[in-house]
């Protein structure tokens, strides 16, 4: 029987990307992709694209501990996107796109601190991260077309050449930690 499973809500430019790649991460049960941040209940995609409802696209990740830690995430979501550039990730640009880890308690909160320091003292980027970092007031998933998406649609073409290109880094960077997908 599964012991307690754990969840983190990370944003880092469109959501497809990262739901992709932790799809095909080791010790992740279920990847939901959704909106938090804002100030709008029940948000849209056609809301939060406009960039006026405050949310973000994010991923909530339910994850066993006994697998992989949330440090772990962490360190995959700080290497597969960028966190240095300021509501933008790509030629997706605009607040809904920005990077953010919305931590849902104190622990959260202090390890994402840690690993941004890490990255940092490292030298993994030239530039600043400009990750926030917030607690997690509210998730709302996305419509139902939006889940799974690349694994339901991988010949669209953000699919083919951006969220395919993101995950061909996670698989090169963490061999190790890549199952087949969810």
């Amino acid at each position: 029987m599964e012991g307690e499973l754990e969840k983190a809500t990370l944003g880092g430019g469109c959501f497809w990307c990262l739901e992709g790649i932790f799809q095909r991460m080791k010790g992740v049960k279920a990847v939901e992709s959704g909106y938090a941040g804002g100030n709008v209940e029940n948000p849209t995609y056609q809301q939060v694209c406009t960039g006026e409802t405050g949310h973000a696209e994010v991923v909530q990740i339910t994850y066993d501990p006994k697998v992989t830690s949330l440090r772990e995430i962490l360190i995959v979501f700080f290497l597969t996107h960028d966190p240095t550039t300021l509501n933008r990730q790509g030629a997706d640009v605009g607040t809904q796109y920005r990077s953010v880890v919305f931590y849902h308690n104190d622990e959260q909160r202090k390890q994402t601190e840690e690993v941004i320091k890490k990255i940092t003292e490292e030298k993994h980027y030239k530039d600043t991260i400009v990750t926030e970092v917030k607690p997690l007031t509210k998730f709302y998933k996305a419509e139902d077309y939006h889940q799974n998406y690349y694994n339901n649609n991988p010949n669209q073409g953000y699919c083919k050449f951006t969220v395919k290109s993101k995950i061909d880094k996670f698989l090169k960077l963490f061999e190790d930690k890549s199952q087949p997908s969810l």
